[in-house]
């Protein structure tokens, strides 16, 4: 098969493009910018919205996977109708433009990844399902519900077979933002007042993902869903933190802070976005994609959780001894 991805030079993509090419798929990859060549047969795209010509880049192709989006900025706006127009203008007019294009160019397929904040963010009591009734809350999240709208609108009109992802916090060798953060955190291993949280949450590794969109490519009953999907277990956040600390041959000091307390406190000095992330649960049941495609994921969570330390450990000593 021949396969067009978008976001080619990202995290997601990293993982992805080595999987597809290593099942016999031809990999055509979409960037932004000239220079990054992820693969020798990469097309410059650049900005993504509602007027991106992508002819040459769908020219012969049989399936996409939509990775590129907007994301989180560090300078969002602070006022959210301006934010949310922003993500729009990408996850939604520009998933909506290419779910077209593909159309138009006979492609057969397209698999869009989402988020799981297309349904909620934090504080879910139950777990997720395919059955929970979307109520995002950011501007991401909400757009990205939009830019799945559109993919089935056009899927609806066209014929196009469309097939939804929607996956939890994504980690592995490679990871940035608050993933990274954590495992810094667990390096240094200061003493953390998480000891008292009891929430659950559910996380996947980078090449689960990956393994899951592939199965969203070849399997002929995957048009027409959308998938939750995540490594299997849920985690508290001290039990991650234990987990990641052993694997980094750290100790995990964390004692207990009553959760209504520490939640008080952090959000005292405007933190309570990360109080939220830290304390609230967040767990998916992905029966769906297991039993329609027989999905299953490569990486247990534990060997999982084990090699993405383990690759942040030599990431660090080399730095440490590149400084040296």
């Amino acid at each position: 098969m021949r396969i067009l991805v978008t976001g080619a030079t990202g995290f997601v993509a990293s993982a992805l493009i080595p999987i597809l090419r290593g099942r016999g798929h031809a990999v055509r990859a979409a960037v932004r910018r000239a220079g990054a060549r992820p693969v020798a047969d990469t097309v410059v795209v650049g900005d993504i919205g509602p007027e991106t010509d992508w002819r040459e880049a769908l020219a012969g192709m049989d399936a996409v996977v939509h990775l590129a989006a907007r994301v989180h900025q560090a300078e969002e706006p602070a006022d959210d109708a301006e934010a949310l127009a922003l993500h729009r203008l990408v996850n939604v007019e520009g998933t909506r433009r290419l779910a077209e294009s593909a159309a138009a160019a006979g492609v057969r397929r397209m698999v869009l990844v989402s988020t799981i904040k297309a349904v909620t963010e934090n504080g879910a009591e139950r777990p997720v399902t395919d059955a929970t009734v979307e109520a995002p809350t950011s501007p991401y999240g909400v757009s990205k519900l939009e830019a799945e709208r559109a993919l089935m609108e056009v899927a609806a009109r066209t014929g196009l077979e469309a097939v939804v992802v929607r996956p939890p916090l994504v980690y592995g060798a490679g990871v940035g933002a608050n993933f990274l953060r954590l495992l810094e955190l667990c390096r240094r291993a200061p003493p953390l007042p998480f000891g008292a949280i009891r929430n659950r949450r559910s996380l996947i590794h980078v090449e689960n993902l990956a393994g899951a969109i592939l199965s969203c490519v070849e399997h002929p009953a995957a048009p027409g869903h959308r998938f939750l999907v995540h490594d299997g277990t849920a985690l508290s956040t001290p039990d991650l933190i234990r987990t990641l600390a052993r694997a980094l041959g750290r100790p995990a000091r964390l004692f207990a802070v009553p959760p209504a307390l520490l939640g008080a406190a952090l959000r005292l000095i405007g933190r309570g976005d990360a109080f939220d992330r830290l304390a609230a649960s967040l767990e998916l049941d992905d029966r769906a994609i297991r039993d329609t495609l027989g999905w299953q994921p490569f990486w247990s969570q534990e060997d999982a959780l084990r090699v993405t330390a383990e690759w942040f450990n030599a990431s660090a000593d080399s730095k440490k001894n590149g400084a040296s």
